[in-house]
């Protein structure tokens, strides 16, 4: 069983809220859960901007304005459970491993 704090606790881990559950989702399982397709998607207005998008990872950017959002997979089925990293968050870069060193 993992460690990503799946214990149902208010406010922490998959139940967090705003950054901390954006952060979390994102360091989930070494960062796969961010990048793992929401089954079936979720439609949101952007809570930086307010264009309509719909989300189709568990972290994804606005289109329009890059404000980052997130949702938990034990609340994926949930609109309501989308959090906002506030409008100073962006997401990190990818790092390249060129095989160069």
């Amino acid at each position: 069983m993992c460690e990503c704090g799946s214990s149902r606790t208010p406010g922490a881990g998959p139940f967090a809220s705003g950054r901390e559950l954006v952060e979390f989702v994102l360091n989930a399982h070494g960062g796969s859960i961010a990048k793992s397709a929401l089954p079936g998607g979720l439609g949101l207005n952007c809570q930086g901007c307010g264009m309509s998008f719909v989300l189709e990872t568990f972290v994804q950017s606005c289109p329009a304005c890059g404000g980052v959002h997130a949702i938990s997979p034990p609340r994926a089925t949930d609109p309501a459970a989308i959090q906002f990293a506030g409008v100073d968050f962006t997401l990190p870069k990818p790092t390249l491993n060129s095989g160069n060193s």
